[in-house]
């Protein structure tokens, strides 16, 4: 089945630009774009595409807030953020806010396409660029974390077991069991009472 996309962003080149890369992939199918926040929501409460491209800087309101809006009411599509800005805020933003990836706008076709890929399947992008700013940061010690990885967190904060976060959350307990080491090992810790302690501080729980 076609992998159906939908891109919202007010400048014309880049839709254009990114329609005719993406065209060329037999797997997808275009359902077309939208220039602001307002006409993106109105399609998207006709019809949802799985992967949503959605510029960060829209005319009428933040792509960043307009990603927490459209995650609160259709959490399965997968929204991928796009921009020119390759700055650590705006990346950890759009990822707490829902977003599985985020691509720069100069990327090439090989790499928007491995990203669509990539996040159809429940998985996190960042491009190549995106993600060397996360890495050579030195004051980015706040780990970047998915909406899942953020909802697992914040259920271990509050003292539940594998079983009782994968009950809550209709996921395995291996899937959960890979989220607790995944956020281990982005924290850089040992154990849960540190992960915990840590994600604290960041108030990110």
């Amino acid at each position: 089945m076609a992998i159906k996309i939908f891109i919202t962003d007010d400048h014309y080149m880049v839709v254009e630009g990114i329609r005719s890369l993406l065209l060329q992939e037999k797997s997808f199918e275009w359902m077309g774009h939208a220039t602001n926040a307002a006409s993106c929501m109105a399609f998207i409460r006709q019809q949802q595409p799985d992967v949503l491209l959605l510029d960060i800087n829209l005319p009428d309101k933040s792509g960043i807030d307009l990603c927490k809006e459209i995650k609160a009411k259709y959490p399965d599509i997968q929204i991928l953020g796009l921009s020119s800005f390759n700055q650590q805020s705006y990346i950890q933003k759009m990822i707490q806010n829902g977003a599985s990836g985020y691509l720069l706008k100069n990327a090439s076709q090989e790499e928007i396409v491995k990203a669509i890929k990539t996040v159809v399947k429940g998985e996190s992008f960042l491009s190549g660029e995106a993600a060397r700013t996360i890495r050579e940061n030195k004051d980015a010690r706040i780990p970047v974390i998915t909406r899942r990885e953020k909802e697992v967190l914040q259920l271990i904060a509050e003292g539940l077991t594998n079983h009782a976060i994968a009950e809550k959350l209709f996921i395995s307990t291996t899937t959960v069991d890979t989220h607790r080491n995944s956020l281990l090992a982005k924290f850089d810790v040992k154990n849960t009472a540190n992960l915990v302690r840590l994600a604290a501080q960041f108030n990110l729980i």
